[in-house]
């Protein structure tokens, strides 16, 4: 089993809500946290940037990447959402197993 995790700052909590109940509600992700008030520093047209934003910490299986990515675009309010992933190297059996229980 290959099971990574999909990070995604939003602008606020509405748009993470959302984002979040519907990836788990489409069996994209078997589960999002959401991390309250990061702060991120980026150039967007050649200015930089410091915005307060939240963190979404996606929990799915390697292969749901494109459908997850694709339902990001549909929701995220930005332009460009950031988002991308990270194998999971070690983790509990028991942990990957609901993972792909919950992706299925």
């Amino acid at each position: 089993m290959k099971n990574c995790v999909i990070y995604c700052t939003v602008p606020n909590e509405f748009n993470a809500n959302l984002i979040a109940t519907t990836l788990v509600e489409d069996n994209l992700a078997a589960c999002v946290n959401i991390i309250p008030s990061v702060t991120s520093v980026y150039k967007w047209e050649d200015i930089t940037q410091t915005d307060s934003e939240l963190l979404l910490m996606i929990k799915t299986q390697e292969d749901k990447f494109k459908d997850v990515e694709e339902k990001i675009k549909e929701l995220h309010e930005n332009t460009l959402p950031e988002i991308i992933a990270l194998p999971i190297v070690q983790g509990s059996e028991e942990y990957q197993a609901w993972i792909v229980k919950g992706t299925s």
